[in-house]
């Protein structure tokens, strides 16, 4: 089943974003750091204590965040530090939904679903400069 929440990307501060929403909200507060994941070795180690992944669910409420990780030429500034964050169960699921939303004419930004090791991961600024980010479970295939 497909489902979306906000995704906030932090210049660095993504941890105390989240602890202060978590304060103001309640609920519950998963902060993941980029040393602790299989990933650690794609990235240097000044990173490592960069925020993956922090998800905050309290009640119908839920927020998803990281610290920027994108390459140097993209740098963080207001306007691309939020996205639209689809997950589902399978890549078939995500598959459809982000082909028809994709701009196929702009693949500056465009990364094409594909399996990470947290599962299936892909991205991509829509025709409008929209951010989407897709995030599933499995491959499906």
């Amino acid at each position: 089943m497909l489902r979306n929440t906000p995704f906030l990307l932090f210049d660095g501060n993504c941890a105390e974003a989240m602890t202060f929403y978590h304060d103001c909200l309640g609920g519950e507060l998963t902060l993941t750091k980029l040393g602790d994941t299989p990933m650690k070795d794609q990235f240097p180690a000044e990173k490592h204590n960069s925020i993956i992944n922090a998800h905050l669910k309290s009640g119908n409420i839920e927020i998803s965040a990281t610290d920027w990780m994108a390459s140097p030429e993209f740098e963080p500034v207001k306007g691309n530090m939020f996205a639209i964050y689809v997950t589902g169960d399978s890549y078939d699921e995500l598959k459809v939904i982000f082909e028809k939303l994709k701009d196929h004419d702009n693949n500056e930004r465009l990364q094409e679903l594909h399996e990470m090791p947290f599962g299936i991961y892909g991205q991509f600024y829509d025709k409008y400069g929209t951010q989407w980010i897709f995030r599933g479970n499995t491959s499906g295939n």
